[in-house]
């Protein structure tokens, strides 16, 4: 997605050798127009397959997830990474380690919210080492659901998440894969 890539280069930040900073649209500021466009490339990608459910994690996957449940017309549920009060009882739940915050979750779902009926496509905002992926695979084989695809806005192809993915033999659409981080600046893989 061009669009897409422009806005990383223009507004990104790179941070070490591994992080890229993308809060002024995506993960704390969110640019809807852009976020609606996403959600579209996302639909026009996976339209064929028979979604019922899009899910993701909270927090940062939910915009796509809900512009991407828009262009589908079908619920958006997100797995939740804090315990509520009102999200206590008749859960699936998996672990989850994000290396960018150097913290282990446990994800939840509740139970009424997904079930052997459906079928899952996963949207979430980065795939760098597949872990919050990887979580909510296992949240879908719980509930006997069934996985249909995964898309992601932002693919780092030098960590290891689309390696464990594609040994599943799982459909995966990534809206802008990035090869490298040289000198600040970020490097796009070839289209």
């Amino acid at each position: 997605m061009k669009e897409l890539q422009a806005r990383i280069k223009q507004d990104g930040q790179v941070l070490g050798k591994d992080v890229l900073k993308v809060d002024s649209f995506l993960n704390h500021q969110i640019d809807p127009l852009l976020m609606q466009r996403m959600g579209e490339e996302f639909y026009q990608h996976f339209r064929e397959f028979p979604i019922t459910k899009i899910l993701t994690v909270e927090s940062s996957g939910i915009a796509p997830a809900v512009m991407t449940g828009l262009a589908f017309q079908k619920p958006v549920v997100f797995a939740r990474k804090h315990k509520s009060l009102t999200l206590k009882d008749d859960l699936y739940v998996a672990d989850v380690y994000s290396f960018t915050k150097k913290t282990a979750n446990k994800i939840s779902v509740s139970r009424k919210f997904l079930s052997a009926t459906d079928h899952v496509l996963i949207v979430d905002d980065f795939l760098a080492n597949g872990q919050a992926v990887a979580g909510l695979t296992d949240i879908i084989k719980q509930a006997d659901a069934h996985l249909e695809g995964i898309g992601i806005v932002i693919e780092k192809t030098f960590q290891k998440g689309r390696q464990l993915i594609d040994r599943q033999h799982i459909p995966i659409f990534s809206l802008a894969r990035i090869k490298a981080f040289e000198n600040g600046q970020v490097v796009f893989e070839e289209e």
